[in-house]
């Protein structure tokens, strides 16, 4: 399927810019142009600065004393988990269901890999097209991927202070709705994950309906919810 193909709400479109490939509507619901960017911006700037295997994503995901997993990032959205995770080391696979955010994601990926400052680790990311709350277990296996850790950010109808992520989240909303289906992708996820399985969620919103996580880890406005087949340890 094209770019120019690919189903959009009215108001939203993808159009090809001199910068990479943009989902555009109107700026005061939707804010500006979405696109992904992995080599400048706050994604550039985290690589540099963002703190190593200190930040709660590393942790979370078990990227500590030497351990380097492969992490199916399952929910990828615009890639910023994956890509901090790709940036430490771990081979990633992005799964992602909106037909326009896995646009987006191809489109930044591909920018990514011709980048000196970004190649190495664009390299360690392969996206995969679907929807893993219904068929986690076969992108894995078609993709030939280890599933070592699955981390999850689904959808959450929350309030917050920054406008410019509301209006963000206005437009994955627009495409996605609100993952009603949280409970069942954290099955899937179970079943697929060889290790451990992470949820990010905003730091006061209940766990997602299941199995109780065996610990969290909280901060500032975020915390990630551990739910731990063996230790990646051994």
């Amino acid at each position: 399927m094209s770019d120019s193909d690919i189903p959009l709400p009215p108001g939203l479109a993808l159009e090809p810019r001199e910068e990479g490939l943009v989902l555009v509507g109107d700026e005061a619901r939707y804010g500006k142009p979405l696109q992904v960017d992995f080599v400048g911006g706050k994604a550039g700037h985290r690589r540099r600065f963002g703190g190593g295997r200190g930040q709660l994503v590393a942790k979370a995901c078990g990227l500590v004393k030497g351990v380097t997993p492969n992490v199916v990032d399952a929910t990828a959205g615009l890639g910023r988990d994956a890509f901090v995770l790709a940036s430490l080391g771990a081979p990633v696979l992005l799964i992602e269901r909106v037909p326009a955010i896995a646009a987006l994601l191809a489109d930044g990926l591909a920018r990514a890999r011709e980048d000196a400052q970004t190649v190495d680790i664009a390299t360690r990311m392969q996206l995969c097209a679907g929807d893993a709350t219904q068929e986690l277990a076969a992108i894995v296996a078609r993709a030939g991927f280890t599933p070592h850790v699955v981390h999850l950010d689904p959808m959450f109808p929350h309030r917050d202070k920054s406008a410019l992520v509301k209006k963000e989240m206005r437009i994955f909303r627009e495409l996605a709705g609100d993952d009603a289906d949280a409970g069942a992708l954290l099955t899937a996820a179970l079943a697929v994950a060889t290790h451990r399985v992470v949820v990010k969620r905003p730091r006061k919103a209940p766990p997602i309906d299941g199995p109780a996580p065996h610990h969290t880890l909280e901060g500032k406005t975020s915390r990630y919810d551990v739910y731990v087949h063996r230790s990646l340890w051994r």
